[in-house]
């Protein structure tokens, strides 16, 4: 099955999986050079657990570059709650090249995967609400937009990719800048078309950021107390994003105070990969 990839990743892909072969194959495979060039055969990969599925376009990749002769088949999709021992795909081609590529192949996998599984079960949690749950910038360097696609796969939603497409004015930036509100000025000014989003830390930085009419208010630490309380302050002129201290044992109560996003590291960070095996077959 294709997938059609967001761009830029599609151009990122190519690349993320040269590094991953350069690092782990480096000057050959010694322990394959044992089997005959000629050897053929076919491996299946399966899934210990349960989850969702996220890495597909990884592993055609990986062989592509790896030996354009490998057939890979995957059987299930992008996103696809999968069960424990679920066959996800198989390979078919030389021997050694099945064995090159597996580590490589299951890496990408597993870590996507296990992001799309994360963000699956947040996002179960606060489906009876309208909330979006929004991934951060922790992710793990070279491999943001990947973990950002899983994040989508899994049912959550992106955050600002970079630093480079969103405006997050912080503390040390209203420092820096004079004060809150001449910082959104600045922003405006220099980047009409971009979103403005201001953190506050306190009740007056709210009004002064919705004095200032800032796109998206972020909430720093906020308990639940002054999260509604923030919500009713503000009664729809921004849109409002709690972040910080939230975990899954206060996510359902955050998202009920009536904030439009709930911003998480944990969706890419800390991540349990989806435990996978793939083992030759007859």
């Amino acid at each position: 099955m294709s997938v059609e990839l967001p761009l830029p990743l599609a151009d990122q892909l190519a690349e993320q999986v040269r590094l991953a072969l350069a690092e782990d194959v480096g000057s050959g495979d010694l322990t394959a050079q044992l089997i005959p060039a000629t050897t053929q055969a076919r491996a299946q990969v399966i899934t210990r657990q349960a989850g969702v599925f996220c890495g597909g376009p990884w592993v055609e990749e990986v062989f592509r570059q790896l030996d354009p002769q490998v057939r890979v088949t995957l059987l299930v999709a992008e996103g696809e709650q999968v069960a424990p021992n679920q066959l996800l795909l198989t390979l078919e081609g030389a021997a050694r090249s099945l064995l090159t590529g597996e580590r490589s192949a299951l890496n990408f996998v597993q870590l996507l995967a296990g992001v799309a599984s994360r963000c699956q079960q947040y996002a179960a949690l606060v489906a009876h609400t309208s909330v979006k749950l929004l991934d951060t910038r922790k992710t793990l360097p070279g491999l943001r937009l990947a973990q950002k696609y899983a994040v989508t796969c899994g049912g959550c939603f992106n955050h600002r990719i970079g630093l480079y497409d969103a405006y997050l004015i912080k503390e040390n930036h209203i420092a820096a800048a004079g004060s809150l509100t001449q910082a959104v000025i600045e922003a405006r000014r220099l980047a009409p078309g971009k979103p403005v989003e201001v953190e506050v830390e306190s009740f007056a930085e709210l009004e002064e950021a919705l004095a200032a009419a800032a796109d998206i208010i972020m909430l720093d630490e906020f308990d639940l107390e002054q999260t509604r309380a923030a919500v009713a302050l503000n009664a729809g002129q921004a849109k409002l994003e709690a972040s910080g201290g939230i975990d899954r044992h206060n996510l359902v109560a955050v998202a009920e105070t009536g904030v439009d996003y709930i911003s998480l590291g944990t969706l890419t960070k800390d991540i349990h990969s989806l435990d996978l095996s793939m083992r030759l077959v007859h």
